[in-house]
């Protein structure tokens, strides 16, 4: 059989499941999966891992995007969360909490890592289940991890979802935040 014929014959045989594509089907977190992984490990660092969020957080980040209080680099977050129906926020937060949280990744010696989180980030960050709306860090991208810190320092990124000023809370030197991330990276959710 030619090319062309093969090629025609492909698209006779698509042309019913075509007809029938109703991307309204689909449930909406699948549009998010799309880069943070159908249940929440995403497989790049630009990505961050949502599996396990806190679901306080989650809401709060789509609505913060959704209002323009945050950015992200290229402006991809506020035209996916703009896709998504207000009833369709709590059926993505739910799916994506609600999965496994990702496998911690360690990446060298993480003392020096400890240390600072024991120091600085304990109080908010330590205890998953003290504060609703407190992200959890652990088992997440490293390389994500540095960016985010990198913004809070900077004043890229603003005071988030409980109003906290981070910039002060995050290390100045850039090999203290690399120290914080890769503990943060390495270690398991509890």
């Amino acid at each position: 059989m030619g090319r062309k014929r093969l090629i025609a014959a492909l698209l006779l045989a698509a042309a019913p499941v075509l007809a029938d594509y109703d991307p309204d089907a689909y449930p909406p977190y699948e549009t998010c999966a799309l880069c943070h992984g159908l249940f929440g490990v995403s497989h790049t660092f630009k990505f961050p891992h949502l599996g396990g969020q806190d679901p306080v957080y989650i809401e709060a980040q789509i609505r913060a995007f959704l209002s323009g209080d945050r950015h992200n680099d290229g402006g991809q977050m506020v035209a996916i969360v703009s896709e998504l129906k207000p009833e369709e926020i709590p059926v993505v937060v739910e799916w994506f909490s609600t999965q496994d949280a990702p496998a911690p990744t360690p990446q060298g010696d993480t003392s020096a890592g400890r240390a600072l989180f024991d120091d600085t980030c304990t109080e908010c960050h330590g205890d998953p289940t003290l504060l609703d709306g407190v992200p959890h860090l652990k088992s997440q991208h490293l390389r994500y991890l540095v960016k985010q810190m990198e913004d809070f320092r900077d004043g890229r990124r603003g005071l988030g979802s409980l109003d906290v000023d981070h910039g002060p809370l995050i290390p100045v030197a850039d090999a203290d935040i690399e120290a914080l991330a890769a503990y943060l990276a390495a270690e398991p959710r509890e």
